[in-house]
């Protein structure tokens, strides 16, 4: 199964999910998983920019500090001079 034969909304996502064909099932579980690393990305930032720590995203997503900041740190920023940088 190609890339482009992925479902992309999910009112196609649930039909296909429950698809005979493995490849249309697996397909699908891997469409979704890349839709949910997309959706936290854009939180995740958000929240960064709410002025959120590491430490309240993990227990929202209920990882370790150090898997979200793992993740998602290469995003922001050097830390300007003179920050303790005691947040990661």
């Amino acid at each position: 199964m190609h890339d482009e034969e992925m479902p992309t909304d999910t009112d196609s996502m649930t039909g296909t999910a429950a698809s005979s064909d493995p490849a249309v099932g697996l397909g699908t579980v891997r469409a979704l998983r890349t839709l949910a690393d997309r959706l936290e990305d854009v939180h995740v930032a958000s929240a960064r920019a709410a002025g959120w720590s590491w430490q309240a995203i993990a227990d929202v997503l209920q990882v370790s500090r150090q898997a979200v900041h793992q993740k998602h740190s290469y995003r922001e920023a050097a830390p300007a001079a003179g920050k303790d940088g005691n947040d990661v």
